[in-house]
């Protein structure tokens, strides 16, 4: 990566806001980080250009925020980024990752960060921003399998292994070991946790002719305390579900599926109708406002021109709509 010195720009932004990591072009080295202020619908792109003179690098991958610092994931750049979440100016910075997809805090001086291609989850101590040493993930080729998204139960964090896999890791973070592991089916892409204590998962299913094999995408509910599968929801084939997330009371899943779709917790079975309807275009990334239930859209359109993100209040009634960065992927609240 060549980073393009500029000039700098002064921001601040307190108060509550939303943060769009926009994935860029693969190998372009033009992801972005958006700031959207919901009070003000108010929208600026950009910012981590603008306030550091300098680019974030290639396929920004995720964020994080813990006690005022962002932590900018950065997949083919290697790096995760810390910065001042009302001025994004740079404080830190960790390199030498392999391919780093989300980090996730177990205290103050030790963080875990998964990785595509790779079979180790790193350990890494955030106030030093040095790795300070590995996972060891088995039954995971180093060329093909992935960690991807963590929640914690107690002192156990639970990893979904994405690319070319079928498995919910538990780590001891006492001994940064894993455990146990729970097989679902084909590349479970995301991970929740509910009000109850129970984690969500859903899986695409691969695709057909993958040498991993192709199967019905489901959604799993697990307990946590006993990682058990307690339920199984059944997609039908030729769907493509993505991206669970769930409300900030923790009681109302939402997902991708071409169209919007949301369900109750406690519910027996998948709802018929969309939340929101597929509007011919390509939903890429989801949130829930923890604060009012608000649901953002992220659409891709072609993976090449600025994406959009479209707003809605919890009852699926529009509220704005506003240009970004290049595949906008992730989302991380303020």
């Amino acid at each position: 990566m060549k980073w393009d010195y500029g000039t700098t720009e002064e921001f601040s932004a307190s108060g509550t806001g939303l943060f769009i990591t926009n994935e860029g072009m693969f190998q372009y080295g033009n992801a972005t980080l958006s700031y959207y202020d919901p009070e003000t619908k108010s929208v600026e792109n950009e910012v981590f250009y603008r306030a550091n003179a300098m680019k974030l690098g290639d396929v920004a991958q995720s964020m994080t925020i813990r006690d005022g610092v962002g932590w900018i994931v950065v997949n083919n750049s290697h790096v995760i980024f810390a910065i001042d979440i009302n001025t994004f100016k740079e404080v830190g910075r960790i390199t030498n990752l392999a391919s780093p997809r989300y980090i996730h805090f177990v205290s103050d001086e030790k963080a875990y960060v998964t990785q595509i291609w790779d079979n180790r989850i790193f350990i890494v101590n955030p106030k030093r921003y040095e790795i300070t040493g590995y996972i060891e993930c088995p039954n995971m080729a180093m060329e093909s399998g992935s960690t991807e998204q963590m929640v914690q139960y107690g002192k156990y964090v639970f990893v979904n292994c994405w690319s070319y896999q079928n498995r919910i890791l538990k780590i001891d973070t006492e001994t940064d070991r894993v455990v146990d592991e729970l097989v679902v089916g084909i590349q479970p892409t995301s991970l929740v946790m509910d009000k109850n204590y129970k984690l969500w998962t859903i899986t695409d299913g691969g695709y057909e002719k993958s040498p991993y094999g192709y199967e019905t995408p489901s959604l799993y509910r697990i307990d946590a305390a006993r990682f058990e599968i307690e339920k199984q929801f059944r997609f039908k084939p030729g769907d493509s579900p993505s991206e669970v997330q769930i409300n900030g009371e923790g009681d109302k899943l939402f997902w991708i599926n071409n169209d919007i779709w949301s369900m109750d917790v406690e519910a027996d079975r998948v709802p018929v109708r969309p939340f929101l309807k597929y509007r011919d275009t390509k939903y890429y990334g989801l949130t829930v406002n923890p604060r009012n239930g608000d649901v953002y859209v992220a659409d891709a359109i072609d993976y090449q021109q600025q994406g959009v993100i479209y707003r809605y209040t919890a009852d699926g009634e529009p509220v704005d709509e506003f240009y970004v960065g290049v595949t906008p992927g992730a989302f991380c609240w303020k």
